[in-house]
């Protein structure tokens, strides 16, 4: 036992083997594989189990990490699969997208020292992806079906977290969504070279043996009313998401060549589905692009244009790399395939030539004390300068896009049109209509995935709740 609490000494942090960079821009492919059986047993046997762990304090849904890299390294797969679940609905999803580097690999005890952290997200979807290549599905059979009926408005992470938990509630789930394939902008938006499509149909397939049932295509307001669901259904839960871009407002955004990141991701991702050639819309070969934003669609949009072959990529952030908002490991993949960074920059102005996009005019940047802890960039004068550009793309952020029905119903939005949920006399997720919850970045606005998942997964136990509560009073006058 000794000799493995000591294993960090002797076997240094490895992720699993990548694919070199020459190749993996070549095509959409996942950069990186699972860890062999071995090789996970080897890597979980580096945590320490320290007594307090901040790193299943650091995760969003916190995860039973250290409980479940034990039985990693005692070889009980299916074990180790089951208590992932029981926090995380999407282990194999968060352990591919999420920012572990400042999420649980970052509060790691072996990170704040020489060692380097356990490779927790990597142990993760490698373990949850070998147990379902072996067979193994949730156990479903304690469950005792209530006969309750829940409408869940968006295929999304926190509409498929929210799913999952109301079948191991013994509650009906019927998942509601406009586009062809579940997974929102897990399918739509993040690239498959980060998430390949495979791991989504498997986790639709699992859900599908869970009882859960998908309409698809199938939009709320225009297929089939609110009012429907709130009349078939005992409980509504919307995911819908943060789907509306924040504007830069920058002058000369009109100009053909200039693209907003996540029409531009959709219509790639799409193109892949159908298995298309490129569209001229998208075809980038030979073109010098410029990326507006330093976040994580950011950096998708850095590495899918190098895959459509720009001849360079530059990206663009008005504060220094320590301030970027997206995970550090992006940043680093997007820099291996060659996308060159300019901080402290600010964009000013897109400036065309014939009804084209040629550059973008930015500023340098110089960061100030604003006094909340986040400095504050501020326009040096006189630093002015073009960076050559025929494509621009505009990544600066997304807002939530509450679906119109939802004023005509008691459910209340904020100023920044996010769905206010929860609070003074509700349960938690719960919104001002009290058979309708709510969660995901359509309350937040655009967040983590994990943070959806975690939304997800509370918003069904108060769903839970609130029908047992129901049923409860019914008892009482049968």
């Amino acid at each position: 036992m000794s000799d493995k609490l000591f294993q960090f000494l002797n076997l240094p942090r490895q992720s699993p083997k990548a694919v070199p960079v020459a190749i993996r821009v070549l095509g959409y492919g996942e950069i990186s594989g699972d860890f062999t059986p071995a090789g996970a047993v080897g890597q979980a046997e580096r945590c320490i189990d320290c007594g307090n762990p901040y790193c299943e304090h650091a995760c969003p849904v916190h995860n039973y990490i250290p409980d479940w890299l034990k039985l990693v390294q005692d070889g009980r797969l299916f074990e180790a699969a089951t208590l992932m679940h029981e926090t995380n609905p999407l282990p194999e999803i968060c352990g591919r997208v999420c920012p572990q580097d400042r999420l649980c690999e970052g509060a790691c005890t072996l990170e704040q020292g020489e060692f380097g952290a356990v490779t927790i997200g990597s142990i993760e979807r490698s373990i949850t992806d070998e147990a379902f290549r072996q067979g193994w599905r949730p156990d479903l059979s304690g469950v005792v079906e209530t006969g309750r009926r829940v409408a869940v408005v968006g295929a999304g992470p926190a509409g498929l977290s929210c799913a999952d938990r109301l079948r191991r509630a013994g509650i009906a789930a019927d998942v509601f969504d406009r586009q062809r394939e579940i997974g929102g902008l897990l399918t739509f938006g993040i690239p498959p070279f980060k998430l390949d499509k495979s791991v989504v149909r498997v986790r639709r397939e699992v859900l599908e043996g869970m009882g859960v049932r998908f309409h698809l295509g199938v939009e709320i307001g225009r297929d089939i009313t609110f009012d429907s669901l709130l009349a078939d259904y005992d409980a509504v839960f919307i995911g819908t998401g943060a789907y509306t871009f924040v504007d830069g407002e920058l002058p000369g955004r009109e100009l053909d060549g200039v693209h907003d990141a996540l029409p531009f991701l959709i219509a790639n991702a799409n193109r892949l589905l159908d298995d298309q050639p490129v569209p001229a819309a998208l075809d980038l070969n030979g073109k010098h692009v410029v990326v507006l934003g330093g976040g994580d669609t950011g950096m998708d949009c850095n590495r899918t244009a190098i895959r459509l072959g720009a001849a360079s990529v530059t990206c663009v952030y008005r504060r220094d790399e320590a301030s970027m908002p997206g995970s550090r490991r992006e940043v680093g993949n997007s820099r291996e395939e060659g996308v060159r960074f300019l901080f402290q920059r600010q964009p000013l102005a897109i400036l065309g030539e014939q009804g084209n996009a040629r550059a973008v005019r930015v500023v340098t940047t110089e960061l100030v004390d604003s006094g909340d802890g986040r400095p504050r960039p501020r326009n040096v004068e006189g630093s002015e300068t073009e960076l050559r550009a025929d494509v621009v793309i505009q990544a600066f952020g997304f807002r939530a896009s509450p679906p119109a029905w939802c004023a005509e119903h008691g459910i209340e939005l904020d100023a920044a049109g996010r769905i206010l949920a929860g609070g003074a006399g509700r349960l938690p997720f719960q919104t001002g209509h009290a058979r309708v919850f709510a969660g995901g970045d359509n309350m937040r606005g655009a967040d983590l995935v994990v943070r959806a998942v975690h939304d997800g997964r509370e918003a069904a136990k108060s769903i839970a709740q609130v029908l047992s509560v129901q049923a409860q009073t019914l008892a009482q006058f049968a």
